[in-house]
């Protein structure tokens, strides 16, 4: 009998651009909910960072779209196709229609704010906000559906993905709003009220985050074969010092210490704390992406 051996490299095919249209995404999504709160739910305090989220959604989800187009190489008929054959069965077809709808309802939801008509500027708001949890929530779908990856093919992806989203937009306005009121406002000085509650909401969306991170690896941790090698890369293997270091150390744990302890609370903790969400939930993206491919499928 004669052994065949067959060297076939494993090939991973979605790496930064992916995870970039990911994180690009949910800043967005995240960046427009907290636009809401002032102007969709009323809540004042809130009115300085609506201007600034609406515009940071927007702006956050042109530039996503370009990272998925660079990663398929620019097939406008590709493009296209998703609008003229439809499979419900897929959540591509979806996406595509929401990563139309999203951002024109963004552009009506800015042009009434910033013209002043408060009625039709809830009412996009409240309208947004579905378009935004949908369009950063399908992108979970998309690898939940994945049924041959252990790390994707969860019912906790979606929640993963909408709650990192809401998380990096919080982070992300914090940092926007400080540069905006320290070097472009007249007063030149910080808004710490709004900082403050959002550091607080920031601190302990973390909390919930860590929460459902701990719940997927150690549901993956006594499942399948498969389940457990991708926990031991995740843990122990390549990917640790990103997983465990950059993404939930330094990227969620030290910000949430920093931003829930009264005595580490300043302005200047608080930015730092939020440069550090940005930057972990940038690698918590490519960890995922990454991740669900680097175990070849037997």
């Amino acid at each position: 009998m004669t052994e065949l051996v067959y060297d076939v490299h494993h090939q991973v095919t979605f790496r930064w651009l992916i995870a970039l249209y990911f994180y690009f995404t949910g800043m967005s999504a995240g960046s427009f909910v907290i636009s809401t709160l002032a102007y969709g739910f009323g809540l004042e305090k809130f009115k300085p960072a609506g201007k600034v989220g609406v515009v940071m959604a927007t702006l956050l989800l042109f530039i996503a779209p370009v990272m998925l187009l660079l990663q398929v190489g620019w097939p406008v008929r590709s493009v296209w196709n998703h609008f003229t054959f439809l499979n419900f069965h897929s959540p591509m077809s979806y996406g595509a229609f929401l990563l139309m709808a999203y951002p024109v309802n963004c552009m009506i939801y800015g042009y009434f704010m910033f013209k002043g008509d408060m009625k039709k500027t809830k009412m996009f708001g409240m309208i947004g906000i579905p378009l935004a949890i949908t369009v950063h929530g399908y992108t979970g779908f998309i690898l939940a559906f994945g049924k041959a990856r252990a790390l994707w093919n969860t019912a906790l992806m979606p929640f993963l993905f909408l709650v990192s989203a809401i998380v990096s937009g919080i982070a992300v306005m914090i940092l926007i709003l400080m540069i905006k009121d320290k070097f472009f406002s007249k007063e030149k000085i910080i808004n710490k009220e709004i900082i403050y509650t959002l550091a607080s909401m920031l601190g302990w969306l973390i909390v919930f985050d860590l929460v459902l991170v701990f719940c997927d690896i150690s549901t993956l941790s006594v499942s399948h074969a498969e389940a457990k090698e991708t926990t031991h890369l995740l843990i122990a293997g390549e990917l640790s010092p990103l997983f465990l270091g950059v993404e939930n150390f330094f990227g969620k744990f030290v910000p949430m210490i920093i931003v829930l302890t009264p005595k580490l609370r300043s302005i200047r903790n608080i930015a730092i704390a939020s440069a550090l969400v940005v930057v972990g939930i940038l690698f918590m993206r490519f960890v995922v992406v990454y991740g669900g491919q680097a175990l070849p499928i037997i």
